[in-house]
């Protein structure tokens, strides 16, 4: 046998190298997974709760669907999400046909999805591209509510 084909110098490094990669790509991936989710949950559940408050706050139910919406756009673009890609639920209890009655409460529901990143949108499977977020909030008329 030829002796240059049994000298095996400077291949650790090479194992090294390629090991390394193999075992590093999927664990970056996961982190940015993970990270990405854990926004998007941060987003949407801090979009419902903001909402819920200015909504109770407001001086009548469209003021406050409209102020609802503005902070629930404000909120999630702080994490890069786009409103439009969220559905959004107001539920009104103890009469829904009447959102602010004293004492009454206000639930914000938000449902929406967040991409899992570096994936193209022409894969399909029956694997998830995104992942399914929701978040509630509810929140309390003020008893002292239509007084001013």
């Amino acid at each position: 046998m030829h002796e240059g084909w049994t000298d095996e110098r400077g291949s650790t490094s090479l194992e090294f190298v390629t090991a390394g990669l193999l075992l590093l790509l999927p664990l970056v991936y996961l982190v940015l997974s993970v990270s990405s989710i854990q926004a998007g949950a941060l987003a949407v559940e801090g979009a419902s709760r903001q909402a819920a408050r200015v909504f109770v706050q407001a001086g009548s139910a469209e003021a406050g669907r409209r102020q609802a919406e503005r902070a629930i756009d404000v909120a999630l673009a702080d994490y890069g999400l786009d409103g439009r890609s969220v559905s959004v639920t107001v539920a009104c209890s103890p009469r829904p046909e009447r959102c602010l009655t004293r004492l009454g409460t206000v639930t914000v529901t938000i449902d929406g999805a967040v991409p899992l990143p570096l994936l193209p949108s022409v894969l399909t499977g029956s694997f998830p591209l995104a992942i399914p977020l929701h978040a509630s909030a509810t929140q309390q008329v003020s008893r002292f509510w239509g007084t001013r």
